[in-house]
């Protein structure tokens, strides 16, 4: 296929995802308008963020590297999870609502039903084609073979499944043919969803594996997946396991959030990565993510044990009519106090364990600009400045060329 064939095709398949993820939005907004008490697609946000992120970088990616199959994954990902989406708030809106019921909404149920394993399937190849668009080794393919087993047979078993349809509340599987029972869906969904994620765990450690032989430009581009990867985990951990253990609702919110931005935010790391569009700006990134982030954790940590704390000390002395205002005043002038400090030592700590080099460069540029304000010896200037440069940047060889006057010939220092 030729670039400009492929390009079409590809933006096509992106307008078609936009054009049913629409719809489906439009739906969602229809049914939250119109029924009162009807339940909306439980998936809409996720479907929503993948179809969206996934198609349109999966168009840049496949209309300029059309020989590439992660591109042509990310399209299809991001039709299948647009048509997952239209399908699900269709079957509720044709269903569940008061009045009669609309035609083939059981058909859109039917197919909400398997689609979406199919999906996760694309999913863990991206996981083993990436960054190259091969498999990091012959043994791989056997993994790949047992993934498109499981997609493929999940789809099957849960297209025939009995009971209620995962996210779609109450509607029932209209051609489950086994023997029925409230719980045989719920079965095979939990079956499949673990085989799936224990496959996508075993992918996972694909990239990883090419860096034992990578070079500096696919550590760059596994270090832009790794990023994403990480953020999508948090976001998981924070809204359910960490929610249900500290029993706090913002935990959720702030934690489904992180996790929509990490769903968006792999495509997007992936595009960079194979583009290598600004592919070293990756470790700038982590190291502001690092500080920042631990940052936010330990000011959050003192805003809570502040508020806690003078609240303590202010049931102590009976001053409950002066608490909420006094200690929003007090904690906010604490944070503020605290912000620069705290961020230049987690800073300093960061770079000197986790960015050594540039940490002792810094540190070497330090002392020669200390040293460079008080020093007029040409000399010693010339043999310093290549012994900085030397130490900091480790040319492979470093001359230095000076013009010591107006007529006469310049200088080597080696």
């Amino acid at each position: 296929m030729d670039q400009r064939t492929a390009s079409w095709v590809a933006w096509s398949l992106c307008g078609l995802s936009l054009v049913l993820t629409g719809t489906g939005i439009g739906l969602l907004i229809l049914l939250n308008l119109s029924y009162q008490g009807v339940p909306i697609y439980a998936y809409w946000v996720d479907a929503t963020a993948i179809a969206v992120s996934f198609s349109l970088v999966g168009a840049v990616i496949a209309s300029r590297r059309p020989e590439h199959p992660v591109g042509w994954l990310f399209c299809t990902i991001g039709v299948l999870a647009a048509v997952d989406h239209l399908c699900g708030e269709y079957a509720t809106y044709a269903l569940l609502r008061p009045s009669d019921a609309v035609l083939a909404g059981e058909a859109a149920a039917w197919v909400r039903a398997w689609i979406w394993t199919i999906t996760g399937g694309l999913g863990v190849f991206l996981l083993l084609l990436f960054p190259d668009g091969r498999l990091p080794s012959e043994r791989w393919k056997y993994l790949a073979w047992l993934n498109a087993v499981v997609a493929v047979g999940g789809a099957v078993a849960l297209a025939f499944s009995p009971g209620p349809i995962d996210g779609l509340g109450p509607i029932r599987n209209p051609l489950g043919i086994l023997p029925d029972g409230s719980t045989s869906m719920v079965s095979v969904v939990t079956l499949v969803e673990v085989l799936q994620a224990g496959i996508a765990l075993a992918a996972t450690a694909s990239p990883f594996v090419r860096l034992r032989h990578a070079r500096l430009e696919q550590r760059q581009q596994i270090k832009w997946f790794a990023y994403a990867v990480t953020i999508l985990i948090i976001g998981r951990l924070l809204a359910t396991p960490a929610t249900e253990a500290l029993g706090t609702g913002w935990t959720s919110s702030v934690g489904f959030a992180i996790y929509v931005i990490g769903i968006m935010g792999v495509p997007l790391a992936v595009g960079i990565a194979i583009l290598r569009h600004h592919l070293y700006d990756i470790d700038l990134i982590i190291r502001r993510t690092l500080v920042y982030g631990s940052l936010t954790v330990l000011l959050a940590a003192v805003f809570f044990g502040s508020v806690a704390l003078t609240g303590a000390i202010f049931d102590a002395i009976t001053l409950r009519e002066h608490q909420p205002q006094l200690v929003i005043v007090v904690t906010t002038l604490a944070i503020a106090a605290l912000f620069n400090p705290l961020r230049r030592r987690i800073q300093m700590f960061i770079d000197r364990r986790f960015y050594r080099s540039r940490y002792d460069a810094n540190k070497v540029l330090e002392t020669f600009s200390a040293r460079l304000r008080n020093e007029t010896d040409l000399d010693w200037l010339t043999r310093e400045l290549v012994g900085v440069v030397g130490r900091t940047m480790q040319p492979a060889h470093l001359s230095l060329w000076l013009r010591t006057g107006a007529d006469s010939s310049d200088r080597q220092v080696d």
